[in-house]
């Protein structure tokens, strides 16, 4: 948590805070390729915040929209929420608690209720000539997409350009470009449209055959449980 503070002191996301009204824990959460990240629990803040009803973008028609498609590129952006400053007013309270005193944020920090419909607002307004075209945008996952090689160069000129405008940072090991397929919001998408995703498959792939009527019974409830969460252009029929 030390380090974490240092680093984030550095290079100005946080500052010392002095009588907030708010306070809120500090948790370490690891990572899912390793390393740890500081959050908060904002749980007291959230309740008094009112609700920014902004809509998201609806994920089934996003990877329908990627079909067809010769190369893809995606994108992630780099500490997303991270890339947007609080109003100095509110800051403080972002308040939180370390062993070494009191910090709070002058970005926007993870786990703030409507920093998902305020970071879809920002990219719906930066990438509005372009979402619905040659873009999709989910939160801080952006997908540029070409149906010919030949306008690929043009329409990554075009959204860089933009990045540069607004000086929006990408996070290089999350990134892909010039491709036929990728993962988008967890699925597997190319040129023909949405693939099984390995990793998600991985468990019904290498599960045994069933052999009793109770590990068919089994099976069925997984996979009802397991395709229930796909969209409905996949769905698929399982014979009894």
């Amino acid at each position: 948590m030390n380090t974490e503070v240092d680093k984030l002191k550095a290079i100005g996301f946080i500052r010392e805070a002095t009588y907030p009204i708010w306070l809120a824990n500090s948790v370490m959460v690891r990572k899912t390729k390793g390393g740890w990240r500081m959050c908060q629990d904002y749980t007291d803040l959230n309740k008094a915040c009112p609700k920014d009803s902004f809509p998201l973008p609806k994920i089934d028609q996003l990877l329908d929209a990627t079909a067809g498609h010769e190369l893809l590129n995606f994108m992630d952006a780099y500490s997303g929420y991270n890339q947007i400053f609080m109003h100095p007013a509110d800051s403080e309270h972002m308040a939180f608690i370390t062993d070494r005193g009191l910090y709070c944020y002058d970005v926007m920090p993870f786990g703030l209720k409507n920093a998902g419909e305020t970071y879809q607002r920002l990219v719906n307004r930066i990438f509005a000539k372009h979402i619905g075209s040659i873009m999709k945008v989910y939160v801080n996952d952006m997908l540029v997409k070409s149906r010919t090689a030949r306008r690929h160069l043009e329409n990554l000129a075009l959204m860089f350009g933009i990045l540069k405008d607004y000086r929006m940072r990408l996070n290089p090991t999350k990134c892909a470009f010039s491709v036929s397929s990728g993962k988008f919001l967890c699925f597997m998408i190319s040129q023909r449209g949405i693939e099984a995703n390995p990793e998600k498959i991985k468990a019904i792939i290498d599960m045994e055959r069933p052999k009793t009527q109770k590990d068919i019974q089994g099976l069925r409830v997984a996979a009802h449980v397991s395709f229930s969460r796909l969209p409905i252009n996949v769905y698929c029929y399982l014979e009894p």
